[in-house]
């Protein structure tokens, strides 16, 4: 683990029922999905969390969506970056269709909401 002014990734917890989205997530997918996705996720870090396309993609209200791509399968994370260098993952979800569908935006603007109000649920998860 690299120490100094580097960012760290934290997991955004629901306030209601303390689940970790993008965690449980990450955990369904297959071992090599998991690989690609840490080290999207480290580069994003190593890029001081600005990544722009391919890697990354605006959305909405400082929410931005990191995309990764595996075969067929597109993922996508909803992040946003905040103080004290930190990156919370809000959203992640299998991607489709072409345009991002509405109701997983939405999703990603109701965790942001929930973490705005409630900042002490993240979990942080340390590298190996």
């Amino acid at each position: 683990m690299k120490l100094g002014n580097e960012y760290k990734v934290y997991y955004y917890r629901n306030s209601h029922n303390k689940r970790t989205p993008v965690l449980e997530y990450i955990q369904k997918i297959s071992t090599k999905e998991r690989a690609k996705i840490a080290a999207y996720i480290i580069f994003l870090c190593d890029s001081n969390a600005r990544l722009d396309e391919p890697y990354s993609r605006y959305i909405h209200s400082g929410i931005r969506e990191l995309r990764i791509d595996f075969s067929r399968n597109r993922h996508r994370i909803f992040y946003i970056t905040v103080e004290e260098r930190k990156i919370i993952l809000l959203h992640a979800f299998l991607k489709k269709t072409a345009r991002t569908p509405k109701q997983e935006i939405t999703r990603a603007i109701n965790n942001f909401t929930d973490y705005k109000i409630n900042k002490n649920l993240i979990a942080y998860e340390k590298e190996s």
